[in-house]
């Protein structure tokens, strides 16, 4: 429709946009405000159209399709065109000048929406400062009571640098957690059983305190509190430990150790108690890498609360970002460097958070971010399909004798096509039954029984097993089973390095945690050939990882690194951060108080620096003090 619009209107489309006159652009943004063009279409079935309509205009097209559609997909695509900005009338406080009017602390003071804009933390320190005659004093103490109490439950929590008009939806999973524990600490409840699902995660070892000692007075107030968690602090401080194992998957469910944290730390078969017990640790890196001399650096970045900081991250070196929760690490790392170098390298249209400039953008040919999202929407996606050795699999299959004998070729192992797949599941392996006002159940197929192919497909073996059992195998097995295939066994052994030797190889990718998804993405990236020029960009990747996990991760993460690439890491774990090359520390404190770099240089450097709680708490993780 656009090619024939234009065409008919005179405009050139073959020149670039910018050199069009300001007619033209206004004419494809808004239309032809009522004039037509003769519209000719054909479809794929041969229907024909003829008909003369006014052109809409691009932008008044993206508008309908995204309010009229009753598609989430559409929705979602007509959403990539368009920007959030901030209303200009009300400039986001979201009321009108008559309730703007109200200040609380005479003329001079704030009214509700520069009130919500603060800081916890800000909030605390104004009701402090707040001056009230006689009579106001005596209306407001109980309400400034209520608010004081409300607001310091959260920063007890470590939430001091979330703003009241922080919207719900921009809330990691772990700050929702800690709001809502702090509503419950607010409601002095006694004999209530909590649990928790490891609420330390993006706390700084800081806020983490802060967090066990709020957990303590709920306990204390007659409550049983049941975490989940890998935090080695929140373990210690616990009444009672209850590990589970010994491996994850098949291999686990087991009560391994049960007692105080001394009698798990002296049992020999907990791998947790090792590490409490100090038998085992992450080692410190006999050397810091020197990297190769070559920076990229971001000039004066003011996104959020970052204070027009200008930061060097060196190549060649494995990076991590530190500071305490609200610092700025976030927004530094995935709104600005992420953005900025997406755009120069994969050409990417997401614009970058407020900064002046970007160099060193040309010693770098690939940006890899692997964070923890699925790395598939739906059962199809499995680790086999995902790291590329399902082809590899079938391409065997493919090759065997009773294979060639029926004719049968790759496709035939395919549970994605008609011809070897069970075509009542349509390769699902399981059937999806409506419930209309329940959640939808799904079942096993009664034709395949779960295995995805029809019969004769199945009657198909390599070394005994059919398609279906291999898929069944867990990568432990498979590794044992192709290992004379050298194409096959070098894919299958990263998923194996990466400590996902528990996942079956046909798993749904929809059942996989976060961090192991994010452990399935390196994984796929370590068979792939180094150039020696790749960033790559995790966002705390111990996020639901036990130590030993922590331990295979730092060595897949180095493995990049001495290929001459460059990683980074935000992290709070500090064994992470004690095995980086170069730490980048921003502080001193969340929200408004942070944005600032308060160090930089090796682990041994930043534990030298008194205004860096990072240090602080780095110093006895390198034996310094």
């Amino acid at each position: 429709m656009l090619e024939q619009a234009m065409e008919q209107f005179g405009v050139d489309l073959d020149q670039p946009f910018e050199s069009l006159t300001e007619e033209e652009k206004e004419l494809i943004f808004s239309g032809s405000k009522g004039k037509e063009f003769h519209f000719h279409y054909e479809n794929d079935f041969g229907g024909v159209r003829d008909i003369d309509i006014p052109f809409e205009g691009v932008l008044t097209n993206i508008n309908r399709r995204y309010h009229e559609t009753s598609s989430d997909f559409t929705r979602n695509q007509m959403r990539n065109y368009m920007n959030e900005l901030t209303c200009a009338t009300c400039h986001g406080y979201r009321l009108n000048d008559q309730a703007l009017s109200v200040r609380v602390g005479g003329e001079s003071g704030l009214h509700i929406g520069q009130v919500s804009d603060l800081s916890i933390a800000d909030h605390l320190a104004l009701l402090e400062e707040l001056t009230l005659s006689e009579n106001e004093a005596t209306i407001a103490t109980p309400i400034l009571k209520e608010i004081r109490d409300r607001l310091s439950f959260l920063n007890n929590v470590g939430l001091n640098y979330l703003t009241l008009s922080r919207s719900s939806g921009t809330l990691s999973g772990g700050e929702s957690q800690r709001i809502r524990l702090a509503t419950q600490i607010g409601s002095n409840l006694s004999g209530v059983l909590y649990i928790l699902d490891e609420p330390s995660i993006g706390l700084h070892q800081r806020d983490n305190d802060r967090l066990i000692d709020s957990l303590k007075k709920m306990r204390d107030l007659g409550n049983t509190l049941i975490v989940v968690e890998h935090d080695e602090d929140t373990m210690r401080q616990a009444d009672y430990l209850i590990d589970i194992g010994p491996g994850a998957g098949q291999f686990g469910g087991e009560v391994v150790a049960a007692g105080t944290p001394a009698q798990v730390a002296r049992n020999k078969q907990s791998i947790t108690g090792q590490y409490l017990s100090g038998k085992k640790e992450i080692p410190l890196p006999e050397e810091r890498r020197k990297g190769n001399g070559r920076f990229v650096e971001i000039t004066g970045a003011t996104e959020n609360n970052l204070q027009d900081v200008t930061v060097r991250f060196p190549l060649g070196k494995f990076i991590a970002v530190t500071g305490v929760s609200g610092s700025g690490k976030s927004t530094l790392v995935n709104t600005i460097l992420k953005r900025a170098l997406a755009q120069k390298i994969n050409r990417n249209s997401e614009k970058p958070g407020k900064f002046k400039k970007i160099t060193g953008v040309e010693h770098l040919d690939r940006l890899i971010d692997i964070d923890q999202s699925p790395i598939g929407r739906t059962p199809r996606s499995n680790p086999a399909t995902y790291t590329g050795v399902f082809d590899d699999i079938r391409d065997l299959f493919a090759q065997t004798n009773e294979a060639k004998i029926r004719g049968y070729k790759k496709g035939r192992f395919s549970f994605n096509v008609k011809g070897g797949r069970c075509e009542a599941c349509s390769g699902d392996g399981i059937i999806k039954i409506e419930m209309h006002f329940l959640p939808d159940v799904f079942v096993p197929c009664e034709v395949c029984h779960g295995r995805r192919y029809n019969s004769e497909t199945l009657e198909v073996h390599y070394k005994g097993k059919n398609i279906a059992e291999v898929l069944d195998m867990t990568v432990t097995d498979a590794l044992e089973f192709f290992q004379h295939i050298p194409k096959i066994e070098r894919k299958i052994r990263t998923i194996q390095d990466v400590g996902l030797g528990y996942v079956t190889l046909g798993q749904p990718a929809t059942t996989l945690s976060g961090g192991e998804a994010q452990r399935m993405k390196l994984a796929s990236e370590l068979h792939k050939r180094s150039t020696g020029k790749s960033f790559y960009i995790l966002d705390e990747p111990t996020t639901g990882l036990h130590t030993e996990d922590i331990a295979r991760l730092i060595k897949v993460l180095e493995r990049f690194v001495d290929d001459g690439n460059t990683v980074l890491v935000i992290e709070h774990n500090l064994d992470v951060i004690k095995t980086a090359d170069h730490i980048i520390d921003l502080g001193p404190e969340g929200g408004v108080g942070g944005g600032q770099i308060i160090e930089t240089g090796t682990p041994e450097e930043v534990a030298q620096q008194p205004t860096s709680f990072t240090g602080q708490y780095l110093k006895e993780k390198l034996h310094l003090s």
